[in-house]
This record gives structure tokens, C-alpha cells and sequence, in this order.
């Protein structure tokens, strides 16, 4: 009726006549975006692709540039004036002012999200990983570097076994007592959850994951002769990551306390780090085994301030087009290559005295 040619664009006199047509039928978020793909368009016209990306919640690059013009009409009233919400829809726009710097992010945010799914890895790894295998399986919630069972485990990393790669992940289920599980199960709650609330399962479990192993390499590498375990490694880099999206975006993050939050979880970190540090030279109570090494949690760190940046940063945005993204994925794949022949050649080359296995 409005595109008798057939062409897939209609002007955007007729489109505005649409709006205030229908508008009363339409979600106040979703027009004011409508309203915003109008004012920025400067052709004239309206096309159907992008309205129909719109209306089913699909998002794309050339979407998201057509609406960037429309910012400051989409600025004019910011969500968190929004009045008369329920506990889940101010649970949600939280969430969006908690890890989104851009007004536009977090409206389309909050417009788009349904829960469905859930955040499910965050709360799988935490739950079932750490409570459910040790508590069940070895009828213990915490199994300490002092329990007779720490070096036999068939999940830590341990230098005379690093053959076995299901080593280098699996060590994550494995905690130096009650406070190491602890500190991770609250940071990786707090910060992971909403994370992957608002990015994806894929994306924060791929920065998850490549903590995880960069931190196992790390200390096949540079503690050559000391075992690894707890989760630090990928929970160092969901917070690393967190943590430097902040500070590069500050004027843009208008979530409340953001000084005092990012204050804590840095002493926290710290308190966790220092005690790994402290635990790792401190008298082994299974000589010649050493203490768990403290470097998992500066290769999560290393990974989170690299590939988590550019993930947190382009939020449903392709990563395949983004340089960046590339420069540091390469940069990890060499790492892990590297470390995969260092584990090969060094051990033997350096004549290092390993602890006897397990």
C-alpha cells in the first residue's frame, strides 16, 4: 500500500504519518527509536529492512548507524526517569546501567531483553562445578590444599601431568579452602551474571574460557614447577574486563556508587591475590609439592584488559569487524601455541627438578 513500486523504501512523510497513526499501539521504548531512525534519515526515506530488524529485535551495523543520529532525541529522557516499572524491569535497567556506557545501548537493552535464555553458564559453573562435584563426588564442599586427596585429584594441574590436557580447564574445580571459594564465587556472581545478562553466554564464556587456560599456561610457563588450582584465572579476566570498561567509558557509566564498587572488587582482588602469593611460598604441607601458584590470576588479567575489552566494548556488535578484536586474538594464539611447545621442549631443555607425580 505505502511502497506501490515495490522498492523496499517508503518516504518518511508517509512513515511519520504511520507513527502517530499507531503509536498508541506501540511500545513507548520501540517508538522513540522508530521516532529517531525518522529524524536521522537524510535520504528521505525508510527502509523496510531496517524497520522490520526493529520491530522482530534484530540488530545490525547499518541499523545501528542509521539510529546514531537520532542519539540526542533518544537522550532526551534517560531511562533511569522512567516511572512505574516492576522489580524485573528495574532489575533489568540496572543491569543496563551497571555494564552499558551508551543512553542508546541501554534503552535498546532494556527494550529487547526477555530472559530467555537465562544467564545459565555463569550460574551452571558456579553451582554445579564448585558445589555440586565437590560436595557430592568427594563428600567434601572444599577440597583444601591440606585434604589428603588435593595432589591425587584427577582435575588439578600438576606439572608432571600437563600430558593430560583436560588439566589445563578442569583445575577450576578445585579451591584452596573455603575463603579462595568464596572470594570467586562472589565476584564471578556479582560481576559475571549480569554480564552475560547483557552479553551473551558466547561472548562471556569465551573470555571465561581463555582466562581459564591462559592462566594455566601462565604458570606452565613462568612457575614451572608449581600445580594450579581455583577458578581465578577466568574470573580475574570477567572482572579485568569489567573493570577497564569502566574506566575508559567513566563519563559515559551512570551507575550508581561506580567509585565505591570498583573500589571493592579491587581489594577483594587484591585480598585473593595476596593470599595466593602468601600460600604459594609458604611451607608445603606435602613436601616437595609447593603451594598452588598465584600466576592463573595475572594471566586472566591479561586477557581481560585485551579480548574482554573489545568484547564488553562492542556490545551486539560483530566482532569479525572489528580490528582490534583481531590484533589480540592473534596475540592469544600465538600464546597459547608458544606455551604448547614451551610445555614440549623447555621442561627437558631446563633440566628442571620436578615435584615426584601424584
Amino acid at each position: 500500500q505505502f511502497d506501490p513500486d515495490n522498492t523496499g523504501y517508503i518516504s518518511t512523510e508517509k512513515f511519520r504519518s504511520l507513527l502517530q497513526r499507531h503509536g498508541s499501539e506501540l511500545d513507548p521504548h520501540k517508538l522513540e527509536v522508530l521516532l529517531a531512525l525518522a529524524d536521522s534519515n537524510s535520504e528521505g526515506r525508510i527502509c523496510y529492512q531496517d524497520f522490520v530488524n526493529l520491530m522482530s529485535n534484530k540488530r545490525s551495523n547499518s541499523f545501528r548507524q542509521a539510529i546514531l543520529q537520532g542519539n540526542r532525541r533518544l537522550c532526551s529522557k534517560a531511562l533511569l526517569e522512567e516511572t512505574g516499572l516492576s522489580l524485573s524491569q528495574r532489575l533489568i535497567r540496572h543491569v543496563a546501567y551497571e555494564t552499558l556506557p551508551r543512553e542508546i545501548d541501554r534503552k535498546w537493552y532494556y527494550d529487547s531483553y526477555t530472559c530467555c535464555p537465562p544467564p545459565w553458564f555463569m550460574i551452571t559453573i558456579t553451582i554445579v562445578a564448585f558445589f555440586l562435584y565437590n560436595g557430592v563426588v568427594l563428600d567434601r564442599f572444599v577440597l583444601q590444599v591440606s585434604h589428603p586427596l588435593y595432589l591425587k585429584n584427577a582435575l588439578l594441574y600438576h606439572p608432571q601431568l600437563r600430558a593430560q590436557a583436560w588439566r589445563y580447564l578442569t583445575y577450576i574445580f578445585m579451591h584452596a579452602g573455603i575463603e579462595h571459594l568464596g572470594l570467586n564465587v562472589v565476584l564471578q556472581l556479582l560481576v559475571g551474571v549480569p554480564l552475560e545478562m547483557v552479553h551473551g553466554a558466547a561472548r562471556i564464556s569465551f573470555v571465561y574460557v581463555a582466562g581459564v587456560v591462559a592462566g594455566s599456561l601462565a604458570v606452565s610457563v613462568a612457575d614451572m614447577t608449581a600445580p594450579v588450582v581455583g577458578s581465578s584465572g577466568g574470573v580475574y579476566a570477567l572482572v579485568s574486563a569489567h573493570l577497564a570498561n569502566i574506566v575508559m567509558n567513566w563519563s559515559g557509566m551512570k551507575c550508581q556508587f561506580k567509585l565505591l564498587r570498583m573500589a571493592v572488587a579491587l581489594i577483594c582482588m587484591s585480598f585473593e591475590f595476596g593470599r595466593a602469593v602468601w600460600l604459594r611460598f609458604h611451607p608445603s604441607a606435602y613436601p616437595p609439592c609447593p603451594h598452588p601458584s598465584f600466576m592463573a590470576h595475572l594471566g586472566g588479567v591479561v586477557v581481560g584488559i585485551t579480548l574482554g575489552v573489545i568484547i564488553l566494548r562492542n556490545y551486539e556488535q560483530r566482532l569479525q569487524d572489528q580490528t582490534l578484536w583481531w590484533i589480540f586474538l592473534s596475540i592469544y594464539v600465538i600464546f597459547v601455541l608458544f606455551a604448547i611447545f614451551w610445555n614440549i621442549f623447555a621442561y627437558s631443555l631446563l633440566d628442571l627438578k620436578l615435584p615426584p607425580p601424584p
